[in-house]
């Protein structure tokens, strides 16, 4: 056995960050989080069961665009809190955040497009 500490890569830790974030602003951290770039410009987070109770009641009344509603509102009312981990981890800002939830699945995606490298632009964080 190896006193070997390996550390957590971006991708790890990207996806630790929005367990936490989900938790902090849902009530409810997912159960699963997996993050990937689909290409050099493009992060994309896929977070599983993270739907409170309460929501899941609200599927079950079959008020899934409510809840899609209300999840999107809270996301993009704090999108500098979404985007700031992305930033601060990868060293990119970020271009546009897109966000989307099959309540139905409880799977939720957050997708960040991403400036080049070494841009200097203002990130879509601090954007109204």
């Amino acid at each position: 056995m190896s006193d070997h500490h390996q550390e957590p890569t971006v991708l790890q830790q990207v996806s630790n960050e929005f367990g936490r974030i989900y938790k902090d602003q849902f009530g409810r951290g997912p159960t699963r989080v997996r993050s990937d770039f689909a290409s050099p410009d493009v992060l994309v987070i896929v977070l599983e069961n993270s739907l409170t109770p309460g929501e899941r009641t609200l599927i079950q009344m079959g008020a899934e665009e409510r809840l899609r509603e209300h999840r999107m509102f809270v996301q993009y009312a704090s999108v500098a809190d979404f985007c700031e981990p992305v930033e601060r981890l990868t060293g990119r800002i970020v271009r546009a955040f897109i966000s989307g939830i099959d309540a139905r699945e409880d799977v939720s995606v957050e997708t960040f497009v991403l400036h080049p490298e070494g841009t200097d632009v203002v990130s879509r964080g601090l954007l109204p």
